[in-house]
């Protein structure tokens, strides 16, 4: 199932087959390295919050899992933002950008590898995001993000999505290794990336953006 160059998808997070946040994104290339899209900056994606309007990053997890949640509609509000999403793997490699468009940093989105859909008017790929991230700068130098994030969560196995903890460890050691040997993608590879001027940066989510999560395979 490959996208073609241009098209409009939407990258969907879920939690226990929940939206927890959409992207809609648009595809730079669908080839067997993997798939690259990109999130313009302004476009309107969707996060989930509670009744009161706080994200999950803000409360307690114990606090969190006790609310009921919905999805609000808000512009990205950082530069744009390139993902790729490697064919078979369980991570994807982000390059954020400064205000002015430039290369910033890498950073490591550890997750469940890519589910791919598509109804014809509409496709995309589902995730799930796992929390534990590495940022690279532009040395090669790198930290563990969000750990503490990672470790409280785990203390909930009947409400957190992460399935198997050590497999997310070792996930990412595989991806230092490689970010210490500077192995593709961070080799340099698309740092000096520029959309195409003619993409429209999406100001509504697209009809279908909230169809149920694709199926998953058990490991």
């Amino acid at each position: 199932m490959g996208f073609a160059p241009g098209r409009l998808i939407v990258h969907r997070n879920v939690r226990h087959d929940r939206l927890g946040w959409v992207r809609p994104a648009r595809v730079v290339s669908d080839d067997e390295r993997g798939l690259l899209v990109w999130i313009e900056r302004g476009t309107v994606v969707a996060s989930e919050v509670s009744a009161d309007g706080r994200g999950m990053r803000s409360m307690p997890f114990g606090e969190w899992i006790t609310l009921s949640y919905a999805l609000r509609e808000h512009p990205w509000a950082g530069p744009g933002v390139l993902k790729f999403h490697p064919a078979g793997a369980d991570h994807s490699v982000w390059w954020f950008r400064t205000p002015s468009g430039d290369f910033a940093n890498w950073y490591v989105n550890l997750e469940e590898r890519a589910v791919r859909w598509d109804d014809g008017d509409l496709a995309g790929i589902d995730v799930v995001d796992q929390d534990l991230d590495i940022v690279v700068d532009p040395d090669l130098s790198w930290r563990w993000k969000d750990e503490d994030e990672f470790t409280e969560r785990l203390a909930f196995p009947d409400h957190y999505w992460v399935r198997d903890e050590t497999a997310v460890r070792d996930e990412g050691w595989r991806m230092v290794k490689r970010i210490e040997a500077g192995e593709f993608p961070f080799d340099g590879t698309w740092t000096d990336f520029r959309p195409d001027p003619a993409w429209e940066t999406p100001t509504t989510l697209p009809a279908g953006w909230n169809r149920p999560a694709a199926e998953r395979l058990s490991p």
